[in-house]
């Protein structure tokens, strides 16, 4: 795989999530990207294109921004064999965007990650937290119409992928409790694990701060 297929792959993610309106835009692609291009300068051993295919195309199939995921996964697989990957690539590109979203984390059907997907995953989470997720988070709730915060309306736990993926009575406070809090420990690599730390503490210091000014205490 040269630099070429890359640029390729690039044009085709952004035709797909330039008009995403959900936080998963091209900005959040290039920025996965970015980022999954620092953490696999710590790891030679990983293929640097491959990671910054998946990264490329790690959402233009998610079944929460896509409406047929089948007809989807037929395209990016057409589009990837016409770039001249081999059938391995392919079925590497597809093994990582099928297996790192959070929710199958939720309902325990993930397949394991070579190396390259393990840093696509990282990055994307990373991506999910600091100030950068605080930002998403509330532009994510406010278009799915969810209420800011509710002290009445505890955070869930242990849940599975459907209630995970039922916004009813969610707020965007507890998302951070459900989930973003929970990510730092979930970094596969001891590169994303030192870049989450800091992004973690930006979460707490934002929640904190939240709820004392919603208390009148600050």
């Amino acid at each position: 795989m040269t630099t070429t297929v890359l640029a390729a792959v690039r044009q085709f993610s952004q035709a797909k999530m330039g008009d995403d309106e959900t936080g998963h835009g091209f900005d959040h692609i290039q920025r996965v990207v970015g980022l999954a291009d620092r953490l696999v300068q710590a790891y030679p051993q990983a293929d640097r294109v491959l990671t910054l295919t998946a990264a490329y195309l790690h959402d233009v199939i998610d079944e929460k921004l896509v409406t047929d995921t089948v007809a989807a996964s037929d395209e990016v697989r057409q589009f990837l064999n016409q770039q001249g990957l081999t059938a391995e690539q392919v079925a590497t590109v597809f093994l990582i965007m099928d297996n790192m979203s959070y929710h199958k984390t939720l309902d325990g059907t993930a397949k394991p990650l070579p190396l390259e997907g393990q840093i696509v995953q990282d990055a994307d989470r990373l991506d999910a937290i600091g100030a950068i997720g605080i930002a998403r988070a509330i532009y994510f709730g406010g278009h799915f119409g969810e209420k800011i915060y509710d002290p009445a309306v505890k955070p869930r736990a242990a849940m599975t992928h459907a209630e995970y993926r039922n916004l009813n009575n969610e707020t965007i406070i507890n998302h951070f409790y459900e989930k973003l809090l929970t990510l730092k420990d979930l970094m596969n690599t001891t590169a994303a694990k030192k870049l989450a730390e800091h992004r973690q503490q930006v979460m707490l210091d934002f929640l904190a701060e939240y709820k004392a000014e919603w208390n009148a205490e600050a």
